[in-house]
């Protein structure tokens, strides 16, 4: 099972996950990315809304590896 750290998103990817946290900004979501997502195991899809799964979370907490190096 991969970690956190090795998913390797798209831009589209990380938004999308990004506006999926409860505090994210409302914004049309795209199905294909939401796919996507859904088969990384990041997103669930319910009858009413899609929804971040644990793992998801995890990896929006853990942000982007790619911005890393440029916080550092």
């Amino acid at each position: 099972m991969p970690t956190e750290t090795e998913y390797q998103l798209t831009e589209d990817q990380w938004d999308t996950l990004r506006a999926l946290r409860p505090a994210g900004l409302p914004v049309r979501l795209n199905r294909y990315v939401l796919d996507q997502l859904v088969a990384m195991g990041l997103v669930a899809l319910s009858d009413t809304d899609p929804t971040l799964t644990p793992t998801g979370r995890a990896v929006v907490l853990r942000g982007c590896p790619r911005l890393w190096d440029l916080a550092a």
